[in-house]
C-alpha cells in the first residue's frame, strides 16, 4: 500500500510519526517520575510561577511539543493551519455552538460548580490570588499552553490525518474522526451510564464539532476559543 502514497502522503506519515513519538516520549517521562512531578506541582513552598511554568513544560510536551517540531521541520507556519482573520467571527461562534450539549450536561447533571476559565488547571486559583505581575504573567503562560496548544494540537493533528487518509465525504475525514477518539481516551471519558454515554457524545460534539467548523470556514481560531473560553472552564 505504501509504494503507491503521493509524497505528500509520505511527509505527512513522517509527521504524525514525529508527534506520536515526541507525545509518547513524553507521557513516559511524566508516568515514570509522576509522584515528584506531581509533589512539584503541589508544593507550596515554592513560588507559583515556577510550578507554572513546571506544569506547563510536561503539558506542551504532550499537546505542543511535537507539532511545533514538525512545523520547523517542515518550514509550515501555523497560519497554514487556520490561523488567519478570514471569517474569525463565524469560526469562533460555531465553534463555541459545538459546546452546548455539554454546557447542557453540566446543568443537568447538577456538576455546575461556577464558571471561570482554566480552573480546571492545577495552578490557576494560586496564579490568580497571587500579586502583580506574576498573576497576568501566570495566567498568559496558562492561556497559551493549555489554551493555544493544547486546543491547536487538535487542528494540527487533524490536517496531518487528513493528508495521509483522504476522505471524500462532506461532513467526515478521518481527521475530525481520530481527534475525537483521541480526546475521550486521554481523558478517560469512557464508561456506560446514561450519564457517561451523554458525556462522550457531548465531548465528541465538541471536538468533531469544531474541526469540522476549521474544514468549513478554513479558520481555526474558533478550536482555540473553545478551550481558552470553555474547556477546563467548568
Amino acid at each position: 500500500m505504501k509504494k503507491n502514497l503521493t509524497v505528500a502522503q509520505k511527509k505527512a506519515d513522517i509527521d504524525l510519526w514525529i508527534i506520536i513519538i515526541s507525545t509518547f516520549a513524553m507521557l513516559a517521562i511524566y508516568l515514570i517520575f509522576q509522584q515528584n512531578i506531581i509533589a512539584v506541582f503541589k508544593d507550596t513552598t515554592k513560588p507559583i510561577l515556577l510550578r507554572t511554568l513546571f506544569a506547563a513544560f510536561f503539558q506542551f510536551g504532550v499537546a505542543g511539543l511535537g507539532i511545533t517540531i514538525v512545523s520547523f521541520y517542515r518550514k509550515e507556519p501555523f497560519t497554514k493551519h487556520g490561523l488567519n482573520s478570514r471569517h474569525l467571527l463565524k469560526s469562533i461562534g460555531l465553534s463555541l455552538l459545538c459546546c452546548a450539549p455539554y454546557a447542557a450536561f453540566v446543568l443537568l447533571n447538577n456538576s455546575f460548580n461556577g464558571y471561570m476559565p482554566f480552573q480546571g488547571v492545577m495552578t490557576t486559583k494560586e496564579v490568580l490570588q497571587s500579586g502583580f505581575p506574576t498573576n497576568i504573567i501566570g495566567m498568559a503562560i496558562t492561556a497559551v499552553i493549555w489554551g493555544f496548544f493544547e486546543g491547536f494540537n487538535y487542528i494540527f493533528i487533524s490536517d496531518k490525518i487528513n493528508e495521509r487518509y483522504p476522505t471524500k465525504y462532506k461532513y467526515f475525514n478521518w481527521g475530525a474522526f481520530a481527534c475525537s477518539c483521541m480526546c475521550i481516551l486521554v481523558h478517560g471519558i469512557i464508561g456506560i451510564r446514561p450519564e457517561d454515554i451523554f458525556e462522550m457524545v457531548a465531548v465528541i460534539c465538541i471536538i468533531y464539532g469544531m474541526i469540522m467548523v476549521r474544514e468549513k470556514t478554513g479558520n481555526a481560531w474558533g478550536t482555540v476559543a473553545v478551550f481558552v473560553l470553555f474547556w477546563n472552564a467548568f
